[in-house]
């Protein structure tokens, strides 16, 4: 088997499981993706959704998070990881989106990460789940899946990762190829104790293969 073969397997197969992958965080528009998106950078979108909606009823839009002070936002996502600097940066974001771009989210990963506390992850994730663009977005579960299934190989970074499916998976199916090995990473491949007895895709998997030596 090939490497594009193994990735077509892999690719129809969760298709197969996930017809229509949509992401967990909950949001109702662009800015609202972006702020949960932000917060959810190493805390889980189950934590992220008990705050934002809070949060997105206090400030609805980047004008009003602009006008808060930082320990206002502070208060609302108090109980996220690393909560002063997200709130520093969510203001500053709503401030920059407000002057720079009339309150609209920009749609491109290189308008996006000019935004504070916008790495190329976040920027990925909204490019793909708001405009469906061929953006991935490598986050830690894709990073691992990737590596144990062999879509990647000794991959260093996440860049490196997105660098390798991007070359690999179809255009049009990089969007849902993104939730396809998220969601996949989080409730079969986990981090620890992967669950390969109810795994589709064990058959070209690197890491079961080895299991089984």
């Amino acid at each position: 088997m090939t490497l594009q073969q193994k990735y077509n397997f892999v690719l129809s197969r969760l298709a197969a499981v996930m017809p229509d992958p949509q992401s967990e965080l909950r949001y109702d528009n662009p800015f609202q993706l972006l702020v949960a998106v932000m917060l959810s950078a190493q805390c889980t979108d189950k934590r992220v959704n008990m705050v934002t909606p809070a949060l997105f009823e206090a400030y609805p839009t980047p004008e009003r998070m602009a006008e808060a002070s930082v320990d206002e936002i502070l208060t609302f996502v108090r109980s996220v990881s690393y909560p002063n600097s997200k709130a520093a940066h969510l203001k500053a974001m709503a401030q920059q989106l407000v002057s720079d771009f009339g309150g609209c989210v920009p749609d491109t990963v290189e308008t996006l990460t000019t935004l504070p506390g916008v790495g190329r992850k976040t920027a990925n994730v909204v490019c793909a789940v708001i405009w469906n663009r061929p953006t991935m977005a490598v986050d830690t579960h894709i990073f691992r899946v990737s590596e144990r299934i062999g879509l990647t190989t000794n991959s260093k970074n996440p860049l490196q990762t997105e660098r390798a499916l991007v070359r690999y998976i179809p255009e049009e199916l990089i969007p849902k190829a993104h939730h396809w090995l998220l969601l996949h990473g989080r409730y079969v491949c986990t981090a620890r104790n992967p669950k390969c007895a109810d795994c589709g895709i064990r058959s070209v998997c690197r890491y079961y293969k080895n299991l089984a030596y």
